[in-house]
């Protein structure tokens, strides 16, 4: 199994991927600090399943080296038996995060949606319903705060329900939703 952790620069996939794996990442707030990426393991069910802290991309059509190689281990992905995306939101810039989350569940990976930085999100008065955001994109959305470890363990729980989702039934479900 293989987890890979996706999303836009300085979201904190980095810090998902320390509480994960008990590694160390330097932690930075600049635009595209992990350019390389960094690989960890941790114990599932018995299993050490493969974590991949991904260079920060801000879509699927890379303008740049770091966008590059998360696009390129995303495709490499697509052959591993049991790969999942973890798909890391800013909660307070949730329309921009969404667009990757988009792509990524277009090219029919299991994906589950860990809105991070919920704090910050409350902080500016934004709420968000996982539950209709659930129900119309048809995968996973787990809310978070991974620098308190606030919501990891959930996102791990609900790894089972992440699967490929048709996107024509998104667009029927979103028309529903309105």
């Amino acid at each position: 199994m293989k987890i890979l952790l996706m999303g836009h620069p300085n979201v904190g996939k980095s810090v998902f991927f320390n509480r994960l794996t008990g590694a160390n990442v330097i932690e930075s707030n600049y635009s595209g600090t992990t350019v390389d990426y960094t690989c960890g393991c941790m114990s599932l069910d018995g299993k050490e399943v493969e974590v991949v802290d991904v260079p920060g991309t801000f879509s699927l059509d890379p303008k740049d080296k770091a966008e590059e190689v998360a696009v390129a281990m995303l495709k490499e992905a697509k052959d591993t038996k049991d790969a999942y995306v973890i798909c890391v939101v800013d909660s307070s810039k949730l329309e921009r995060g969404l667009y990757l989350a988009m792509q990524i569940i277009e090219e029919g990976y299991s994906v589950i949606i860990a809105l991070n930085m919920d704090d910050v999100a409350e902080d500016k008065n934004i709420e968000i319903d996982n539950q209709k955001l659930e129900q119309i994109l048809g995968v996973p959305v787990v809310s978070t705060i991974a620098i308190e470890n606030i919501g990891i363990s959930n996102v791990i729980s609900r790894l089972k329900d992440a699967k490929p989702v048709d996107v024509e039934d998104i667009a029927v479900r979103g028309a529903g939703a309105a």
